[in-house]
């Protein structure tokens, strides 16, 4: 049931949410109330070719608009360069060249469109870019978020289709916040963790498509506009202010809270990612520095010899690494900030699953012989915990509640 209550000041209507989840959801999806926005999904970038297809055939139609060819159900044609532009290679040598962009769509309404193997609504342009092709997925909103919630929380069940419902929103917010921001890339959102995992018609399952349905149309907002609607994994049982890790994230919105219930434990301990280790001997930790410190410090790469020493010099309000110095043979380095985590990578990936962490040097001698880090949480931490939510819903909370838990003095506003 949707109560409106009053409108916002960007003339969004305020709407108190009271949930139920299903024991088991329902297969259909009902229809929205009113029609929602299309987006623009980059699913791929940088291609030398792409494999398209359709379950119920294809609609092919170039750069205007105007039909160029059309395919039968389940065949496949590849799009690949062609001098300036590109071409389309069918069956039985058909081939359509020359083009600027090529757009593929089911030949029945409700058909499915398949780049690469992956199945998705909605129909496929594809275009040229820098380095190869790319192609861009135009899509109802409430679609592509079905794809986007099983894809960023995975599979759920029915305790937890609370947390599914919250996430819903955010993600609905977030995408309504950033339409347009990768415009001269052509598109709107990356479907990658650059904006918010999509995952097309692979990700969708009963309880995603009731959680977008029953959430239709409604954003999370602060003073009648979208929030900057920031979500990660886990937070380890507190939040991140906002200016911890983006610069001008002062929102009253984004400020860190404690995460815990009433027995003081941790909503997302139920996290795999709760709790974590990593360690480097000195020679591993060495490789580490002469790979980030360069980019990250400005410091060469020739200069970053022994290291003697790692240590936690500042934290955040939320007990999370804010600077660390290093200790060379040659001077010492510091670095500052969210990049920490890039700075003191784990070998063979990209930066540590969090900033909240300890230190531990052990030393042979007096010499550092490893270091080793003993952390909880992933992601960021500023905003809207993922795990939390789950842990949240297991305990009995609906998706307004979860998300004032998050985003406190916000309203749940419909935006269309």
């Amino acid at each position: 049931m949707r109560t409106l209550c009053r409108r916002g000041a960007a003339g969004l209507a305020v709407v108190a949410l009271a949930t139920c989840a299903p024991q088991e959801a329902p297969e259909t999806v009902p229809t929205p109330e009113t029609r929602s926005p299309e987006i623009r999904v980059g699913l791929v970038t940088g291609a030398p070719r792409l494999d398209v297809m359709g379950d119920s055939g294809l609609t092919i139609t170039d750069a205007e608009g105007a039909a160029i060819a059309a395919a039968e159900a389940a065949v496949t044609w590849r799009v690949r360069l062609d001098g300036p532009g590109l071409a389309a290679d069918g069956p039985r040598g058909w081939v359509v060249s020359q083009q600027q962009s090529i757009t593929v769509g089911p030949r029945v309404e409700g058909g499915l469109v398949f780049v690469g193997g992956k199945a998705y609504r909605g129909r496929v342009s594809v275009v040229r870019d820098r380095s190869g092709l790319t192609a861009i997925n135009t899509v109802g909103l409430e679609d592509y978020l079905t794809g986007v919630v099983g894809a960023e929380m995975g599979r759920r069940d029915s305790t937890e289709a609370e947390a599914l419902a919250a996430q819903a929103i955010i993600s609905r917010t977030f995408a309504i916040r950033n339409l347009g921001k990768r415009a001269t890339e052509g598109f709107d959102l990356y479907a990658t963790v650059a904006d918010q995992v999509y995952g097309g018609v692979a990700a969708e399952y009963p309880l995603t498509r009731w959680a977008v349905s029953h959430t239709a149309g409604l954003i999370v907002t602060w003073e009648g506009v979208p929030i900057d609607a920031f979500f990660y994994s886990t937070c380890g049982g507190r939040t991140a202010d906002g200016t911890e890790v983006f610069a001008g994230a002062d929102r009253p919105y984004l400020t860190s809270l404690p995460d815990t219930d009433p027995d003081g434990r941790a909503y997302c301990r139920i996290s795999p990612r709760y709790e974590w280790h990593e360690e480097w001997t000195a020679e591993q930790l060495r490789g580490v520095l002469r790979q980030s410190l360069p980019t990250l410090t400005g410091t060469p790469a020739e200069q970053v010899g022994a290291v003697t020493g790692v240590a936690i010099a500042r934290r955040t309000r939320s007990d999370r690494v804010a600077r660390i110095t290093v200790s060379l043979n040659r001077g010492s380095v510091s670095i500052d900030g969210p990049v920490v985590r890039l700075a003191l990578h784990p070998v063979g990936q990209v930066s540590l699953r969090s900033a909240l962490f300890q230190l531990r040097e052990v030393r042979q001698g007096g010499a550092l012989r490893s270091l080793l880090a003993d952390g909880s949480g992933a992601g960021h931490g500023v905003g809207f915990c993922q795990w939390g939510s789950v842990g949240r819903a297991r305990a009995g909370q609906d998706a307004p509640t979860i998300l004032a838990a998050y985003f406190p003095g916000t309203a749940i506003s419909r935006a269309y």
